[in-house]
């Protein structure tokens, strides 16, 4: 079993950056595939990045946003540059047994095996 505790959401305005970190529970953390989804209100959750033996993001973040992870301290962050309106969503991070190869398999909500419970995050314009 792993808990996921998101934070680092906030209010900020367009352009600015904000860092979520991901603090997972559990000592096989560095086994496990990790990924960003955000969902806004109405929408459905969609993919932001994922990291395990590779990295992969969503075209709306690309060379924005940067995803990385610390093994030894259980944490995956989310670095988050040039913030537009757009990205305003509950950001949640997820964990996953599996390991992922393309892009397709790190998208897909049902690989995921942990959530966390989210992080607002909200961009003025």
């Amino acid at each position: 079993q792993v808990q996921l505790v998101e934070s680092g959401g906030g209010l900020v305005q367009a352009g600015a950056s904000l860092r979520l970190s991901c603090a997972a529970s559990g000592r096989t953390f560095s086994s496990y595939d990790m990924g960003w989804f955000r969902q806004a209100p109405g929408k459905e959750r969609e993919f932001v990045a994922a990291i395990g033996w590779y990295i992969f993001y969503a075209d709306s973040v690309k060379g924005r946003f940067t995803i990385s992870r610390d093994n030894a301290k259980n944490t995956v962050y989310l670095q988050m540059n040039s913030l537009k309106p757009e990205d305003t969503a509950v950001y949640y991070c997820a964990a996953s047994q599996g390991r992922f190869t393309t892009s397709a398999q790190s998208m897909a909500v049902p690989r995921y095996d942990y959530w966390g419970q989210g992080t607002q995050v909200t961009v003025s314009s």
